[in-house]
């Protein structure tokens, strides 16, 4: 059986989808480089709820959580079957790890999750798991999570965290945005900690990064990056580093076994 690796990805903006850019190229690479998962779990930082919810209804629908965009993407579908027998398993970990979860057969699919899986596996066709942020509660909470899901790995599971790097609208929409000095010294000083397996630096993050209020005014979008550090138990290493909108890093990670990397 195929031990996956827990990945975390950047998904920035939704037009991630339409856009010729390092990003969407590396995604659309990184899903050929994987042993063929026989499922995936997604934590995306736009499924957000008190304490972790579990899905996995019949079948995803495509939420087009977002406006003012191009409106192919509102055409776009991405609608993969939910994986029940997996979400009992994820269910039961998280319980037996006193993390407490709930169920809920929602079927909407946000953003931060149709859009980067739509680039690593077009086809929809890989059953599919959804488990909640809840950014009332920090990394910790949330590694925790990760941890409890970490024997899925062993069992072809692809464990995924959706969020961003760094996540700064205010500084996407204003105009100096020539200077992202403060984004390279986080996201260098992330990588890092990442690759030396710095568990206490990582989850310390908010307060030891360098400019981290800058880069996460809110860290809901970094939250996913502590379910992937879990599930994958020990160093990570950034497989990819570039820019969106300027001075939204689209860094992504793999812990655990290798994969190919494009840094």
């Amino acid at each position: 059986m195929t031990t996956q690796p827990a990945l975390f990805i950047s998904h920035g903006a939704p037009d991630l989808a339409l856009r010729d850019e390092p990003a969407t190229r590396f995604l659309s690479e990184l899903g050929g480089t994987l042993t063929r998962p026989d499922a995936i779990v997604i934590a995306s930082a736009h499924d957000e709820a008190e304490g972790v919810v579990v899905r996995a209804p019949a079948r995803f629908s495509t939420w087009h959580d977002f406006g003012n965009f191009d409106r192919r993407l509102f055409e776009m579908r991405y609608e993969p079957e939910g994986a029940s027998v997996l979400a009992d398993q994820a269910f039961r970990l998280l319980s037996e790890a006193g993390l407490q979860p709930s169920r809920s057969e929602a079927a909407q699919l946000d953003h931060g999750a149709w859009v980067p899986l739509s680039l690593l596996f077009p086809d929809a066709d890989i059953p599919l798991v959804t488990v909640s942020i809840d950014p009332r509660r920090g990394p910790e909470w949330h590694e925790a999570v990760g941890r409890a899901l970490a024997p899925l790995r062993e069992r072809n599971v692809l464990v995924i965290g959706s969020g961003s790097i760094s996540h700064n609208l205010r500084e996407v929409f204003s105009g100096g945005r020539e200077d992202r000095d403060w984004v390279d010294g986080f996201t260098t000083w992330l990588a890092e900690r990442t690759e030396a397996g710095d568990r206490d630096a990582l989850l310390a993050v908010m307060r030891e990064g360098p400019e981290a209020l800058r880069n996460h005014p809110t860290d809901e979008h970094l939250l996913p990056f502590f379910v992937a550090l879990g599930a994958g138990g020990g160093a990570g290493r950034r497989l990819h580093h570039s820019y969106t909108y300027a001075v939204l890093a689209m860094d992504a990670y793999a812990f655990g076994e290798k994969v190919t990397a494009d840094v």
